[in-house]
């Protein structure tokens, strides 16, 4: 695993404990739990005035991490009092810290909390995945600032799921890696601002966390970049099938497909030919019959479901299959095989928003990431699930998480051009799962760069750069390595 690589890694809290165990052996916990103490408080000192503090502290790690930042902010003049849910348990780190805070402590209930102007939750951080006891809750629902040491103590460190019902922090500091909970709605709203510390932690103990859910930024991935033996046909070809009824979809596909630098992209529409060949002039429209332009073996990317009635996928999708053709199916394709997923076995990528998630594998409730990494594992492709953070998990259980986008990217015919960028990528070479994870990051890009409540056609002009610059960023962290 590469450090690079490494860097855009989402410990699970269960990696995490895997991590510490490692570190324990190495650096001991005790060295860790200070840098990351002092790392609170700092990041409290540079966004607060001097004000009364209360640490809520809880009994393992993550209340000795509240037990430092209290002695450094007191160390600072802050008035600082710790309220202890629990005491640590006796030899451990935590009990070092917290014999080390000489400071005023009061009792921990719902009182202090509230005549307290900020309050740093340091009770559990992303430890649990249970609702906290109502004893904890009601201190936290008093609190009128809030911080949280890693994680506001009820939100799930692994699925980002809300265990309890409380308020939203202001700022969450967390150390070494995120966790996906800082990433997946709801936690990334409640957790506030989020800053990640570096406390030292040696790289092998990450690695022996074995990390398999990543943070979707280039580097992570590499886009093929123009080469000057390029010619159209080394780039890729797109092949798109279009229906008669909804032509408007599998044109924006195509367009898609085409902005973000697909060398041919051509259109099988066979009697409804006529229905696309007035669109743009680079567009190739086939009227052929599907199996005779299966006999050109370059057009080996076909995408499937965009515009498309169920009877047309019907026609369309199992010849690609058996063809033996890197398929992306979406759209139509999905409505097709709703409660019959196993339709769409031999697919390469298929890329759901909820509704068709739920049609093909049910509700994924709480844990989104187990729900699509288990749907990649049952068909054995890859999944990605459209939403304000886009979910997209490989069949050998990687999984990327995707917050590199906007609300602007709600607007009808923004996933038909995802599928077409995401088509492009296949079509240049790219492994499915990686193609997948570019595709969303550069139509996140496109979006951000289209400004306010622009149209799907918008995206289009700015796929191209989003292209240029996922290029460049992957260079520096190859660079950076």
């Amino acid at each position: 695993m590469m450090a690079h690589t490494l860097r855009f890694c989402l410990p699970t809290p269960a990696q995490c404990a895997t991590m510490d165990e490692a570190a324990s052996r190495i650096t001991g916990i005790a060295a860790l739990m200070d840098r990351a103490g002092w790392a609170v408080a700092q990041a409290v000192r540079s966004r607060f005035a001097p004000c009364r503090v209360l640490v809520l502290c809880g009994p393992g790690n993550n209340g000795g991490d509240g037990y430092v930042a209290a002695r450094y902010l007191e160390r600072a003049r802050w008035p600082v009092q710790v309220a202890a849910l629990a005491e640590p348990r006796e030899g451990g780190p935590a009990a070092e810290a917290a014999r080390l805070f000489r400071g005023n402590r009061v009792a921990f209930t719902p009182e202090n909390a509230r005549r307290a102007d900020l309050v740093i939750d340091a009770v559990f951080g992303a430890g649990l995945d249970r609702a906290p006891a109502d004893e904890v809750m009601n201190v936290i629902r008093e609190a009128g600032t809030l911080v949280a040491v890693d994680l506001p103590s009820f939100v799930n460190g692994k699925t980002g799921a809300a265990l309890a019902e409380g308020p939203d922090y202001a700022l969450s500091v967390t150390f070494v890696r995120p966790k996906p909970g800082h990433i997946l709605p709801p936690g990334r709203v409640t957790r506030g601002e989020l800053v990640c510390a570096d406390i030292g932690m040696p790289m092998r103990c990450l690695e022996a966390a074995a990390p398999d859910i990543w943070l979707n930024q280039p580097g992570l991935w590499s886009v093929p970049a123009m080469k000057p033996e390029d010619h159209k046909y080394s780039r890729g070809v797109v092949s798109l099938c279009g229906g008669r009824i909804m032509p408007g979809a599998t044109r924006l596909a195509a367009a898609g497909a085409r902005a973000s630098g697909a060398g041919l992209v051509r259109i099988s529409a066979g009697r409804a030919a006529e229905a696309y060949r007035l669109g743009a002039p680079g567009l190739v429209i086939d009227d052929a019959p599907l199996a005779a332009l299966l006999e050109d073996e370059r057009r080996k990317v076909w995408l499937c479901g965009p515009g498309l009635t169920e009877d047309e996928v019907e026609a369309t999708l199992p010849v690609l299959v058996a063809a033996g053709r890197v398929v992306l199916a979406d759209a139509g394709a999905l409505g097709w095989a709703a409660g019959a997923p196993d339709k769409l076995r031999g697919v390469s990528v298929i890329t759901p928003h909820i509704g068709e998630f739920a049609g093909l594998f049910g509700k994924p409730g709480d844990d989104r990431v187990q729900a699509v990494r288990d749907a990649a594992r049952e068909l054995d492709c890859v999944v990605l699930l459209k939403g304000s953070v886009t979910v997209i998990a490989a069949p050998d259980g990687r999984v990327a998480l995707n917050d590199h986008a906007t609300p602007a990217l709600a607007t009808a015919g923004s996933g038909d051009t995802l599928s077409g960028v995401i088509a492009t990528l296949l079509a240049a070479g790219m492994p499915h799962w990686e193609a997948a994870c570019a595709g969303a990051w550069l139509h996140g890009e496109a979006g951000l760069n289209a400004g306010n409540w622009p149209i799907v056609e918008d995206f289009d002009g700015h796929l191209g750069d989003a292209r240029a610059r996922a290029i460049a960023l992957a260079a520096d962290a190859a660079c950076d390595d």
